[in-house]
């Protein structure tokens, strides 16, 4: 590579690659990822008042540092560096693969950067965890600091990434005119492209279980599955998917569809498709969310079916709307779901992980007066809240790929779904954050009022099948687990593999991964890990077992979906599904 080199004009090959992609970047990212740094400055400064106080602390980070620097640079120029054997002061972290390429250590220049770049980093971590602190600024303080030095690493600029100068040479500088491409087409789209979206369509090779839609309101329309089996369960099986995203998450291609999965288990599946929020829908409230929501789609699937009951399900946030209308409506005497299944949902909001950062009293109350008439929260927004807590994985690693290095991302269904935001509406996401994330008020019994009702969870006493994922990084497992012992039954307590997403929709098809189960929910949510058993392979499995029991007697499937009183209105999967959020 040296070689290589000596032909080019250095000075040149770094300008081509640097100067007209850095201040496009910079632009891109305060479009694209927004502020997250936006307090960073004023908890540094309290930061630096603490070691003001505590100067001894102070100087041993400092020694220690200064310690490994001297030892880099003298790798760096060979000094007392035995047999050209450079001693390694600062390692990656194990899945760390920012500094995967060879080129990182084959030669001492950029071996140089990316440990001096660690050797910082892990400086300034150590730097939080000894201050002084109250907790919650200390989370804070931990997870800007977090996002800081993800933003800093030396694999993200051209300059200092020695891969990315490898490709510009090997292609002579096409990398760098089709990273600036893919940059300003992600301009226009207002996000960073993760999949190519060219390889997919809803209604097409994603959310194509067949069925029909049988109801439609201003805010959901709710999809009947068609039967797969001559015989299906009496009673039907309702979800409800998250409104934060579209609901095809449970429905992505035929291998990996958990509706077409309950559907074969011989379920009479219903499931909710929120709308994409927009001027003429910016008013609805909790409460529209719950009444023409959840509970108007439960009475649907009641009559259509002739069944008294329902069985229950939502994952993420429509868990917790789920769980706070089945608690509207016990309270109303009115008993309408046989059992209730919740995959990474919240309930309980004491400890929601990094995400509770963004969440302080002052950012809600401006988020509640800039939403009192109304508003739409722009789905884009809710993504990079989300995508920043994984950095790297989510953010950083695309622009390096796809700007600098210039390359397509693959095809991957997951990501096109993630890329697919849905808009809400100011009113309810303002009263979502100060009664969850602020105040944790879901689970003080009686506190809140919904639908002119006092919620109490401990009336939804219904058998419940709660599913939490061991890395979820938005639904904390311990949190899913402190919710489940609000409920009014002890639940069947369940963790998963894997993340938020691909924890969930474990296809029980391809059967990979595994799961924990255990006994009775104690005090601690570590005493159940403990205690539980690893089974390998997908819990789809398992919650189909127990659900069985819930379903009824087998009935003659029926050749046609709705009722006399709903007909079907159009194919799956809707309108509703396919209304694209505008850029911001």
């Amino acid at each position: 590579m040296h070689a290589q080199w000596s032909d080019l004009d250095m000075d040149k090959l770094f300008a081509s690659v640097t100067q007209p992609a850095q201040s496009a970047m910079q632009g891109a990212m305060e479009q694209l990822t927004g502020d997250p740094l936006a307090n960073y400055a004023e908890l540094y400064g309290t930061l630096l008042k603490d070691y003001e106080n505590n100067q001894r602390v102070w100087l041993d980070l400092q020694n220690a540092y200064l310690q490994g620097q001297m030892q880099l640079w003298m790798n760096l120029v060979g000094a007392n560096v035995p047999d050209g054997q450079r001693i390694e002061v600062a390692a990656a972290e194990k899945g760390d693969k920012r500094f995967a390429a060879p080129e990182w250590n084959e030669y001492p220049l950029f071996d140089y950067i990316k440990q001096s770049y660690l050797l910082t980093s892990k400086m300034l971590v150590q730097a939080v965890e000894n201050a002084h602190l109250d907790d919650d600024t200390k989370k804070k303080m931990a997870f800007f600091t977090k996002q800081f030095i993800d933003a800093m690493s030396p694999s993200n600029y051209a300059a200092t990434n020695p891969e990315v100068l490898r490709i510009a040479m090997e292609t002579k500088g096409e990398s760098v005119a089709t990273g600036l491409k893919n940059l300003l087409a992600d301009l226009e789209k207002g996000r960073i492209s993760m999949t190519d979206e060219s390889a997919f369509e809803v209604g097409k090779n994603l959310a194509v279980t067949p069925g029909s839609v049988v109801f439609e309101n201003e805010l959901i329309q709710l999809l009947q599955y068609a039967p797969s089996t001559d015989a299906v369960y009496a009673r039907p099986l309702l979800m409800v998917p998250p409104c934060i995203n579209k609901f095809y998450i449970m429905d992505l291609q035929p291998d990996n569809s958990f509706v077409r999965y309950a559907v074969e288990q011989g379920h009479t599946a219903f499931l909710i498709s929120w709308r994409n929020i927009d001027a003429t829908t910016q008013h609805l409230t909790w409460d529209d969310y719950l009444g023409k929501g959840v509970i108007q789609a439960m009475e649907v699937v009641r009559e259509i079916s002739g069944q008294e009951t329902v069985n229950a399900l939502g994952f993420c946030i429509g868990g917790t709307l789920l769980t706070s209308a089945l608690a509207v409506l016990e309270t109303q005497g009115k008993h309408r779901a046989e059992s209730l299944t919740l995959m990474a949902a919240l309930l309980e909001f004491s400890d929601v992980g990094d995400i509770g950062v963004y969440v302080d009293p002052a950012f809600v109350e401006g988020r509640e007066q800039l939403y009192k008439d109304g508003g739409i929260v722009p789905g884009r927004e809710l993504a990079l809240a989300f995508s920043s807590l994984r950095a790297n994985d989510l953010i950083w690693s695309y622009v390096v790929n796809n700007y600098l290095k210039g390359r397509a991302p693959d095809a991957f269904d997951l990501l096109y779904w993630n890329g697919d935001a849905t808009n809400l509406p100011g009113p309810m996401f303002a009263y979502y954050l100060r009664n969850t994330y602020l105040e944790n008020n879901l689970v003080k019994p009686g506190y809140l009022t919904m639908c002119g009702t006092p919620v109490d969870l401990g009336r939804v006493d219904m058998p419940a099948y709660v599913l939490a994922t061991i890395d979820d990084h938005i639904v904390p497992w311990r949190a899913a687990y402190q919710g489940a012992r609000h409920l009014g039954s002890e639940p069947r307590f369940m963790l998963g593999a894997s993340g938020h997403i691909a924890g969930c929709m474990n296809s029980a098809r391809k059967n990979r991964r595994n799961y924990w189960t255990g006994g009775a929910l104690t005090d601690g949510a570590d005493d159940w890990y403990r205690d539980a058993e690893s089974v390998p392979g997908s819990w789809w499995n398992d919650w189909a077992a127990w659900l069985k029991d819930f379903g009824g007697e087998q009935i003659k499937a029926r050749t046609k979906l709705g009722s006399r009183q709903y007909k079907p209105i159009e194919p799956a999967p809707g309108r509703y599904v396919r209304a694209r959020a505008a850029k911001a």
